[in-house]
């Protein structure tokens, strides 16, 4: 993994205090002796294969990994991988994760959650581990819907979205996860689909070496009770006009020969898809995956129609460097502890900022 060389940032040793495995490393090693239980067909098993497949190129001593989830079909996640792991409680992923990679720093803490469990219950401890900046990988499996419990509605489902628990049509707006992380000032957010297996090996790379918290959001496909639902993107003809691919330094354009491109109206300041000529090549944006502001990273995220998925970027959207919170804490402790000593828990406990109920 790659090592930060800046100080004074709290990112000083966020990636490097994990040891690294003594051998070499396969897929095999990774995968634990449990009997994976999903539908046949559902999109969790290429994700699952491609994580198992990319953690040797890590270099970390197994016993140094653990992935944390939630509450879902993807909180399966951790009986799978060879790992330490935990099946947490609903929604509760992050918090618990944020504990562990707080207190242990040589540990390479991942999460593992659903739309639903990530952004319904969950939402709270999601947003404020992204604005922490705590050094998490987060994989939020996005299918659009409650697969575990048999075909509810998500926070990510579209508006009209007909299920057992919407009959007559879902009335809420969707969340778009992406645009949340943004918003929530995470440093890195990126998102890819289940079935890229190249484009979403090399997105778990990046994130992997990203100091702080890296949030994935991977497109998956529940072919039991939302199936077809990225379709779009996952037909070739089809990708081709929907499918917007994000590479740092390159212009953003897309569709049969790169016909199409982003670029920003100079009236309203938003993005917009136009069909290039040579009067407005110039004119289409360069994607700065690193650029400070996240203004266009978050207009790049609202390109997407939800209902139809057209003009859906898929990428990295920013990775930007922050101090990152363990760090942040390790220094402090380390401080308070050469000013003061190591402190007393009973003397905290019985201090004088304390009182007796009569009753």
């Amino acid at each position: 993994m790659a090592e930060t060389s800046r100080e004074g940032t709290g990112t000083i040793e966020a990636l490097s205090l994990v040891p690294k495995a003594e051998a070499k490393q396969s897929m095999k090693d990774f995968k634990s002796d449990q009997e994976v239980r999903w539908c046949p067909g559902c999109g969790d098993y290429a994700i699952l294969a491609a994580v198992q497949g990319f953690m040797p190129e890590l270099g970390l001593a197994k016993e140094n990994i653990v992935f944390v989830s939630g509450i879902g079909c993807s909180s399966r996640f951790p009986y799978y991988m060879n790992t330490y792991g935990m099946h947490s409680i609903h929604g509760r992923a992050p918090a618990i994760a944020t504990g562990l990679a707080t207190s242990r720093r040589d540990l390479s803490v991942w999460v593992v959650t659903g739309d639903g469990d990530a952004l319904s219950i969950g939402g709270n401890h999601l947003i404020h581990a992204l604005r922490r900046n705590v050094n998490l990988k987060i994989l939020l499996f996005n299918n659009r819907i409650y697969g575990l419990t048999k075909g509810q509605y998500s926070p990510t489902s579209e508006v009209g979205k007909i299920t057992k628990s919407t009959p007559m049509g879902s009335l809420d707006a969707p969340f778009n996860p992406v645009s949340l992380a943004i918003g929530a000032e995470a440093s890195f957010v990126a998102r890819t689909v289940d079935s890229d297996r190249k484009h979403l090996t090399e997105v778990l790379r990046q994130a992997a070496a990203h100091p702080g918290t890296a949030l994935v959001e991977i497109y998956q496909n529940c072919n039991i009770f939302n199936d077809g639902a990225f379709e779009a993107l996952k037909d070739k003809q089809q990708a081709e006009e929907a499918v917007i691919r994000l590479e740092h330094g390159k212009p953003i354009r897309f569709g049969s020969d790169l016909g199409k491109g982003v670029v920003r109206d100079p009236v309203t300041g938003d993005l917009k898809v136009v069909s290039v000529t040579a009067e407005n090549e110039a004119q289409v944006l360069v994607h700065d995956a690193y650029a400070p502001s996240a203004t266009t990273a978050f207009a790049l995220s609202r390109l997407a129609d939800p209902d139809t998925l057209h003009r859906t970027p898929i990428g990295i959207f920013r990775s930007v460097d922050r101090p990152v919170y363990d760090a942040q804490m390790s220094d402090q402790l380390d401080i308070a502890i050469e000013q003061n000593g190591k402190g007393d828990l009973a003397a905290l406990l019985t201090g004088g900022d304390t009182w007796t109920v009569v009753g």
